[in-house]
């Protein structure tokens, strides 16, 4: 093997290759710059998976366009827009009908309910007890009896409800969490195993 042509073909393509990789580059920051000024602040604000994918996709598609030599900078920045309208598109669409919403959106879901661990909700969304456990501790809630409620959000972050008297009918803004429907008994203080 023939270790200096190794590494001039590894290591060093050319001058002319790294001005285009730069050149692409620089072309795909103000690309990205500008879709994420044109999407608003939800592009970079905590993220639900349909968000995340697409912004995988879209750092992926960049990345094609600066360095891969049979992807154009057109090919990858009429992707990037493809993606970027679809992406406005299904936001339009969610807004205005709730089968979109539905299909698209996932739920916020119980987790526990006034000191109780509901396990089934737990294994399906699998989120164990040290997890919640350490979102308690976070609020300065030492154990789960100080907690009404805690709730997986649609973007993955728990939020706390702390304990006071109230039941889930009271709380507007538990409504169309997962897993609500299910408490038969608001004031219920059952096994917390």
């Amino acid at each position: 093997m023939n270790w200096r042509q190794f590494f001039a073909n590894e290591l060093f393509s050319s001058w002319e290759r790294l001005a285009t990789i730069a050149v692409g580059a620089l072309f795909f920051y103000f690309v990205i710059v500008s879709l994420v000024r044109l999407l608003g602040k939800r592009t970079t604000s905590q993220m639900n998976n349909f968000d995340w994918i697409i912004t995988i996709a879209v750092g992926s598609l960049a990345a094609s366009g600066i360095l891969l030599k049979n992807v154009t900078l057109l090919d990858a920045f009429f992707a990037i827009a493809m993606l970027g309208l679809l992406q406005w598109m299904t936001t339009w669409l969610v807004i205005r009908s709730n089968l979109v919403a539905r299909l698209v959106k996932a739920e916020p879901t119980l987790l526990t309910h006034k000191g109780r661990f509901l396990e089934d909700a737990m294994k399906r969304t699998r989120v164990s007890r040290e997890e919640i456990l350490s979102t308690l501790r976070a609020e300065g809630i030492t154990d789960c009896d100080g907690a009404n409620w805690v709730i997986l959000e649609t973007n993955g972050e728990m939020s706390v409800i702390p304990r006071q008297e109230m039941s889930i009918e009271d709380v507007d803004t538990l409504e169309g969490v997962n897993g609500c429907d299910d408490i038969d008994d608001p004031s219920d203080n059952c096994d917390r195993d």
